[in-house]
């Protein structure tokens, strides 16, 4: 399940609830481009903008929807109470996996992280996804921490901020880690520019957000690293490099994910809790070029 590519959909809202119709929607154009599996309640999903009741009721729409694929549920809250309930709904709900960030508002400590992730391990059964996310949860995981908490029961793959551009590094950045984690745990990128990179250097899986929009795109490319064509898979990846662009000018994948399904009709507008906003005027301009460039399907 925490091997090749995850793919990571939005979770199209306005402030009168959540767009069921869209989100299943999503969810089935996944199930049908046969991705390894499908993560819900991610970054990309808005996760931490959802009440518990939301976050149950998006589980149980994406099992129901997912044609047999697994379903990893992101389980993070502030208080450890909560993400144990969450962590409680998400397996009635039928979630094969779970995701989980160290979300806090007070800067955490290395001993705090283990012990929420020794807690929620003891509830749970099902495999656990642990979630580093320094972009959005400000806390610094050590591979040294990282080792410890692989050793817990129910941890099965770490999901790892972006690699370095430079293959070198990156394979020595994934074996460092590797060295340190138990052999069934795998090594998940994030970040969909570095995810080429990522997979060439070793890594196990792809938690892609472009995946969760244009899955076909993202299977292609993870397919190739997992052949081995490294440079197939590097070709693939510097093909998007206007998309990877987007994200960096407008500070991460999120909104010109959600701008692009607004754009292309995946999801009505708007689709972002408030807050947040999806680009618009000359932004959103840039994004219908680009789209209009890459052509993806």
């Amino acid at each position: 399940m925490f091997t090749g590519l995850s793919a990571f959909p939005l979770t199209p809202m306005n402030e009168r609830g959540i767009n069921e119709y869209e989100f299943v929607r999503l969810v089935a154009h996944l199930a049908e481009a046969a991705v390894d599996s499908i993560g819900v309640l991610g970054s990309t999903g808005s996760y931490a903008y959802l009440n518990r009741d939301e976050r149950a009721r998006v589980i149980q729409l994406s099992v129901e929807n997912a044609v047999g694929a697994p379903v990893i549920a992101g389980i993070g809250a502030l208080r450890t109470r909560d993400v144990l309930a969450n962590a409680e709904r998400a397996q009635q709900a039928g979630a094969s996996g779970v995701l989980l960030a160290p979300v806090s508002y007070q800067k955490l400590t290395d001993d705090e992280v283990f012990d929420l992730y020794a807690t929620v391990c003891q509830s749970l059964s099902v495999p656990l996804c642990v979630y580093d996310n320094p972009g959005t949860t400000h806390f610094e995981f050590s591979d040294e921490l990282h080792g410890r908490i692989s050793q817990l029961p129910q941890v099965r793959s770490i999901k790892i901020p972006p690699v370095s551009n430079d293959i070198d590094s990156a394979k020595g950045r994934v074996a460092g880690l590797r060295k340190l984690i138990p052999a069934d745990v795998t090594i998940g990128i994030s970040g969909d520019a570095a995810a080429a990179t990522g997979l060439n250097a070793g890594c196990d899986a792809w938690y892609s957000v472009i995946g969760g929009l244009y899955p076909r795109a993202a299977l292609a490319l993870t397919r190739a690293a997992q052949a081995g064509d490294v440079q197939q898979a590097k070709a693939l990846s510097d093909g998007l490099e206007p998309l990877w662009a987007l994200y960096r000018e407008y500070g991460g994948s999120l909104r010109v994910a959600a701008t692009i399904a607004e754009i292309t009709g995946k999801v009505s507008q708007p689709c972002l809790p408030q807050p947040l906003k999806t680009l618009q005027a000359g932004d959103r301009k840039r994004v219908e070029q680009v789209l209009e460039q890459l052509g993806l399907e």
